[in-house]
């Protein structure tokens, strides 16, 4: 059972639907037992870095969403979801973020012929190779919504990174963290192979 983490926020049912398309068992859920015995964990996310901190915590499964990405529990970060796993966002004021990532996440600064935020179709040149990412070609596409991107301190946990304006990081693949910028749940065909990949990885 994949535990998708229910924080108040956020297009959680998208995000089960498409699991559940692609065969993925889910249980959505704000329990922090049913965090800890789940055999994954996804978090997706739409809204600001610092309502999704405070939701967390006062639901009471923010430290359990850490502690089990920590002991090595597969975690799929959609956008938000991400964002959350570095040390620190720039949005509305700096806020703390989970820390198991060095970096931080900062708005877009971009000639004024990019809108944001950035919003569309746009192609992920990938890193590296894993199984995440079996029969998803070079440079597809994928869909994104956002203002701001991620920066980590360290590149070893770049797996992809598209250009709008600046090359930015969209995904990042290191241990059990599987983590995009980009939402799979809206990208079609190949965000659902990255689901269904993704659903393998954790059978």
């Amino acid at each position: 059972m994949i535990a998708i983490v229910d924080y108040g926020m956020g297009n959680i049912k998208s995000v089960s639907k498409a699991i559940q398309a692609v065969g993925g068992q889910v249980n959505i859920t704000q329990n922090p037992e049913e965090i800890r015995k789940s055999k994954a964990i996804v978090l997706p996310g739409v809204g600001a870095f610092r309502d999704c901190m405070e939701n967390l915590k006062n639901i009471g499964i923010l430290e359990i969403v850490k502690e089990e990405i920590i002991r090595g529990k597969p975690y799929l970060g959609i956008c938000l979801g991400m964002q959350i796993l570095f040390t620190q966002s720039e949005e509305f004021g700096l806020c703390n973020g989970l820390n198991i990532i060095n970096g931080r996440v900062v708005r877009f600064n971009l000639s004024s012929e990019y809108k944001i935020p950035h919003m569309g179709w746009n192609t992920v040149k990938f890193r590296k190779k894993n199984k995440i990412l079996s029969e998803i070609p070079d440079n597809a596409y994928f869909y994104f919504v956002h203002s701001y991107h991620v920066v980590p301190e360290e590149d070893k946990f770049i797996a992809g990174v598209t250009e709008y304006g600046i090359k930015f990081t969209s995904m990042m693949i290191y241990e059990n963290i599987f983590a995009t910028q980009f939402h799979p749940e809206k990208s079609q065909k190949m965000g659902l192979k990255l689901l269904s990949n993704f659903i393998k990885l954790v059978r």
